[in-house]
């Protein structure tokens, strides 16, 4: 059973058996040297993804676009803070270049969050979109974007991008996001996935939650049924790892039994396609949401 979310406390839970899982790097080095020379950013290297290889050697990645300096100070993520470079207007073409040079199969673009730029980096969402798809037509899109500060305007351009998956994570339960994600407002982040399916696409969206931050098992139970509520299709649990002892302390670790039962609550609640477990992140196995409509024939 899940503690409270009204404990604050900074003691921090030992780590269990079941999070033993060794980073094997693989061919990563060829990868890493191909990125650079490309000047571009992944999230498998900033946050230090413990699947970085399973997810390379898949033909998968995320690409990490407008900088790596974050202009908000979440407590969970281990992206650097402060005032960020000018987005790079060639970017989008990088990111192409690199998803044609490695052959992925699905290409995952997400960014920090730029609520210094008038349209929150959304401009460059969408010509990241566009030129993946000029390159790679078969490559499948999936964008993980920020909130955009509720605007409307800066979603629907991504929106007319046409990714095949808009991803936004409401990361947490709603009582912890004073704590954990200042600047966000859950109402507002669910606000945006309904958003995307009131302009009438056929765009799939997915979600993603961290979960041993405090939050009760009540508490998750209700996220869940918020987004079956905004017809939220895909969705990713996992367990929430600190970055470091200056973050949010981990308050819990759920065990492989609870995420799975989570899973089976989650499509009870009408999510298409649900990854729950210790090692789930929003990108991992990401080519499965879709591919498991392909095999069962759903739209």
């Amino acid at each position: 059973m899940h503690g409270t979310s009204k404990e604050k406390s900074p003691a921090r839970a030992q780590k269990p058996r079941w999070l033993n899982k060794k980073v094997n790097l693989g061919d990563c080095d060829n990868v890493k040297r191909l990125l650079s020379g490309l000047r571009l950013h992944t999230v498998c290297r900033e946050a230090s993804c413990p699947n970085i290889g399973e997810c390379f050697a898949r033909k998968e990645a995320t690409f990490l676009i407008l900088g790596n300096i974050c202009t908000r100070a979440c407590k969970f993520c281990g992206v650097a803070k402060g005032s960020p470079l000018a987005p790079d207007a060639d970017e989008p073409e990088r990111v192409a270049e690199a998803v044609a040079r490695l052959g992925l199969s699905h290409a995952v673009i997400t960014s920090v969050t730029r609520d210094d730029l008038p349209d929150g980096g959304s401009g460059i969402f969408a010509r990241t979109v566009r030129a993946i798809r000029e390159r790679s037509k078969d490559t499948a899109i999936e964008v993980l974007i920020p909130d955009f500060q509720s605007n409307k305007d800066s979603l629907e351009t991504v929106v007319r991008a046409k990714p095949d998956i808009i991803g936004h994570n409401l990361e947490t339960v709603s009582a912890l996001y004073p704590f954990v994600r200042q600047g966000a407002k859950y109402a507002s982040s669910l606000e945006l996935l309904r958003t995307i399916k009131e302009f009438g696409t056929l765009i799939y969206t997915k979600s993603g939650l961290m979960l041993g931050l405090g939050e009760t098992e009540a508490e998750v139970l209700d996220v869940l049924s918020d987004l079956g509520r905004v017809a939220c299709d895909f969705l990713s649990i996992g367990q929430y790892l600190s970055p470091g002892e200056s973050h949010y302390p981990v308050k819990e670790y759920i065990s492989p039994q609870q995420f799975e039962y989570y899973k089976h609550k989650a499509l009870a609640c009408g999510l298409r396609h649900v990854e729950s477990g210790p090692y789930v992140r929003s990108s991992y196995m990401a080519s499965e949401y879709l591919q498991k409509r392909e095999r069962e024939g759903l739209s």
